[in-house]
């Protein structure tokens, strides 16, 4: 059994998704790991990841949609509101959606559907450096 650690960085440019499946791709195809189990961990709680439709971009269009409609920025009802209208909003949405992913690998390939992909889903609408960590185990 081995195992593979490193670190994605990335930085938004603000609410919205962002495609990190090549970059993924990319990773474990360098990696000696040809079976095993990806897990993808983001360190923050104001973004969060998911595994969507990468065919369409209407799709990401209507997420936000949606979302912006669930959790409304500057809800009175939000009393934490530190850094602005969009921060407690972004902390809910952030409990509504994952933080970690975990993906089969076999034969060096991700075991995604035809369509999908791996976003970083920005809750925020300002810049930021986010992480993502990532953790290979396998043969």
């Amino acid at each position: 059994m081995k195992q593979s650690f490193d670190e994605l960085g990335l930085s938004t440019k603000g609410r919205g998704l962002y495609d990190i499946t090549t970059s993924i791709i990319d990773w474990v195809d360098k990696q000696e790991i040809q079976d095993g189990l990806l897990t993808l961990l983001i360190q923050h709680t104001s973004a969060s990841l998911l595994i969507n439709e990468n065919y369409d971009s209407d799709v990401q269009k209507d997420l936000e949609s949606f979302f912006s409609r669930l959790v409304k920025d500057g809800d009175k009802l939000f009393t934490h509101t530190i850094e602005g209208d969009d921060d407690m909003p972004a902390h809910i949405r952030t409990a509504l959606t994952q933080t970690n992913l975990s993906i089969p690998i076999k034969n060096k390939k991700m075991l995604l559907g035809q369509w999908q992909g791996i976003y970083i889903f920005e809750h925020r609408y300002n810049e930021f450096n986010r992480k993502v960590k990532i953790h290979l185990i396998g043969e």
